[in-house]
């Protein structure tokens, strides 16, 4: 750690990473009130390994399936996809799929012409045919209602869209990247989203892992947006107490590098001469600290093993139906810790309600 308190400047933390170390959005300043991640580093091994997978699809045209949480930095590992592509002279579009009403969406996707709806005063493009030659960004696409899937996947085979109220077809040329915070294969089962566009999306699947499961990108980031902020608040210099150090390590980071930013922008506003303490950080009381005060990752690492041998030992004497009694089992705690709260229980696991409840009914914990 002494290596990030000694140092002022987020060149010099950065300056020892591997590849690229540092994403931003454009003009990262403008999202400030966003709830999207404006900065991202690859310092913590497992990103080191998500950028090393990112330099190797690149370049090709598949479909590209980022799964995150949100604050993650979705958006920005789509622009790196695009960045290291060969599209990455053509357009970038970032569409949030989440924002359009359902009546909606399918004219901001695929256009209209005019008089194909009231309101409908003149033709318009839609956001498939602007990302023309580039790279088109459909962010929380597990929102999206099953008509508009049935056309997307229709526009993925075909190469080409049709505009609402049109029955002409104009030849696109887009690589399509998605993502998505929900579990999408638990919204196929549950008859959420299409099987045959999840499929069709998921030829190179990013695996975007939570703040609190890569704690070596976490210092990175917090002088990263130390710099950043202590620059636009006219500070002579910034610091980070030994004891704010331990408490950013420590902490579950449920809104990872959004909550991040907000709590490094909040910290230097109140902070006395530029240095930060514990006290300053405000983190949220209710998430707890993730590992306890003598332990960061070692932790986690020791639950994960300790796990692993449970199963070993498991493997070793194999009951019948083995794979059913440990997903009991973990439904049968998870169910316990959450105090018989099904929403709390699925949003846990990953799952879908209705998912829980067949298993829960076929545990005979419901009836």
């Amino acid at each position: 750690m002494d290596k990030y308190r000694d140092s002022k400047k987020i060149a010099d933390v950065l300056s020892d990473f591997h590849g690229e170390p540092l994403i931003t959005l454009p003009d990262p300043d403008s999202h400030a009130m966003s709830i999207r991640a404006t900065a991202l580093v690859f310092a913590d091994p497992a990103s080191i390994r998500l950028l090393e997978y990112i330099e190797r699809i690149a370049p090709s045209d598949a479909t590209v399936l980022i799964i995150g949480e949100t604050g993650t930095g979705k958006e920005l590992v789509a622009r790196q996809v695009h960045k290291l592509s060969h599209r990455q002279e053509g357009p970038f579009i970032a569409v949030n799929c989440g924002a359009f009403s359902e009546s909606l969406v399918e004219s901001e996707l695929f256009g209209h012409e005019r008089g194909a709806f009231t309101g409908a005063l003149s033709a318009r493009s839609g956001w498939f045919e602007a990302a023309n030659g580039g790279t088109l960004f459909l962010d929380e696409i597990g929102d999206l209602p099953l008509s508009a899937q049935v056309k997307i996947l229709r526009v993925l085979q075909e190469r080409e869209v049709v505009r609402l109220g049109s029955r002409t077809a104009i030849p696109i040329d887009v690589r399509l990247v998605a993502a998505t915070n929900i579990n999408l294969a638990a919204a196929v089962q549950a008859g959420r989203f299409r099987e045959d566009l999840y499929y069709r999306l998921n030829v190179a699947a990013l695996d975007l892992l939570p703040l609190r499961e890569r704690p070596g990108d976490i210092l990175p980031l917090v002088w990263y947006f130390m710099e950043r902020y202590g620059k636009r608040l006219a500070l002579a210099s910034v610091d980070l107490s030994t004891d704010a150090e331990r408490a950013l390590l420590g902490y579950a980071w449920p809104g990872n590098i959004r909550e991040l930013e907000n709590v490094i922008h909040h910290a230097l506003l109140i902070c006395k001469n530029g240095k930060v303490t514990a006290a300053d950080l405000h983190l949220n009381p209710d998430f707890g600290m993730l590992y306890g005060s003598a332990s960061l990752v070692v932790g986690a690492t020791s639950s994960l093993k300790s796990l692993e041998h449970a199963l070993a030992a498991l493997y070793e004497q194999p009951a019948d139906n083995l794979f059913d009694t440990i997903e009991e089992a973990i439904i049968r705690t998870a169910y316990e810790y959450c105090e018989s709260n099904q929403v709390q229980t699925g949003r846990l696991l990953g799952i879908s309600r209705n998912i829980l409840r067949h298993r829960l009914k076929r545990y005979g914990y419901l009836t």
